[in-house]
């Protein structure tokens, strides 16, 4: 079962694995990476080019920003890389989104929580 900690109960390594993974995913192009290799369990770099209809250099620097993260792996089976993702580096991510899904709605909270403690809703505007 995933971790389901508060942001304020993660750790600073969670913190930095989190943001990574946003930023990896921050962007269309490693977006359109992420969903081409979602359809091919396997894939050699030429193929991601293809795909995405960038340059080389480029693909490769978005790929190595996906490898940092943790999302995609790269096997050499030379002279071809084969990429494909890594699932459970969603983990971290996904139990953050899971928490905050698992929030009651803005509407059932009686006030806004302030260090000056509970602000009414009308006020806090």
């Amino acid at each position: 079962m995933l971790d389901r900690n508060t942001p304020e109960q993660s750790s600073p390594i969670e913190a930095e694995r989190i943001a990574a993974i946003a930023k990896a995913l921050a962007h269309p192009a490693r977006v359109k990476i992420i969903a081409f290799l979602l359809s091919k369990p396997g894939c050699i770099g030429g193929d991601i080019v293809d795909q995405v209809g960038l340059a080389q250099s480029t693909v490769s620097e978005h790929l190595r920003i996906l490898k940092a993260s943790g999302l995609v792996q790269g096997t050499i089976d030379y002279p071809r890389i084969c990429y494909a993702l890594d699932p459970m580096a969603l983990a971290p991510l996904r139990a953050l989104i899971d928490a905050i899904a698992a929030r009651p709605a803005e509407t059932e909270a009686p006030c806004c929580y302030t260090p000056q403690g509970c602000v009414p809703k009308e006020t806090a505007r």
